[in-house]
């Protein structure tokens, strides 16, 4: 039995390719783990705000210092964090978007990483302190960047690879549905990233 967080950054709803791939991995982790819970977090319908003055200030304000105004910056912050320490598996729902993470992704994203709760500082450098943590990504691309001369146009999986592991999460695989807008790729793209999941 695993503690399953879904993440989808994707405004596309049913159409979407990265919800359903997303969700085809949900359904392979429960099958694998009988009696797992899921918990859904959709960035689009349940928005993070973007990074103001008022939340920074809430950072690296001490919590026995904070202000109600300080409390109610910082709620988002505490409760994405609570989630991803309670889940035992991410699963994380990435388009691409202009080579890179929808901004909902990114407010997320923004939210989570916090000195002294996420990662913090010692004599050989950072070092993150959220570990113990399975992530799997389900990216879905109108063109093909696992590989070939669009490769290195793909700012998605690194950038999510590298901010994950610097707060501790190093354990990363990746799905993709990819080439949905190459004709002769089109048709066969969902299948094809819905038969490479396989989960370890």
């Amino acid at each position: 039995m695993k503690k399953i967080l879904h993440i989808i950054s994707s405004p596309r709803g049913d159409s979407s390719m990265s919800i359903k791939l997303g969700n085809a991995i949900v359904e392979q982790i429960k099958e694998t783990y009988p009696g797992s819970t899921v918990t859904e977090r959709n960035l689009v319908t349940q928005k993070f705000p973007h990074l103001e003055e008022s939340h920074i200030t809430s950072f690296y304000t001490p919590k026995e210092h904070h202000t109600p105004e300080n409390a109610a910056a910082i709620k988002h912050s505490d409760e994405a964090i609570a989630e991803i320490l309670d889940a035992d598996i991410i699963v994380i729902g990435a388009p691409l978007y202009n080579f890179t993470i929808h901004s909902a992704l990114k407010a997320w994203i923004d939210h989570i990483v916090r000195k002294g709760i996420s990662f913090d500082y010692d004599e050989n450098g950072p070092r993150g302190l959220i570990t113990g943590k399975k992530i799997y990504l389900a990216v879905a691309t109108g063109g093909v960047y696992s590989e070939g001369p669009m490769q290195s146009y793909d700012f998605v999986v690194p950038y999510i690879k590298t901010i994950l592991g610097f707060q501790g999460m190093t354990d990363v695989t990746v799905f993709r549905v990819e080439g949905t807008n190459v004709s002769e790729l089109a048709a066969d793209a969902l299948q094809n990233g819905l038969n490479s999941i396989v989960i370890d």
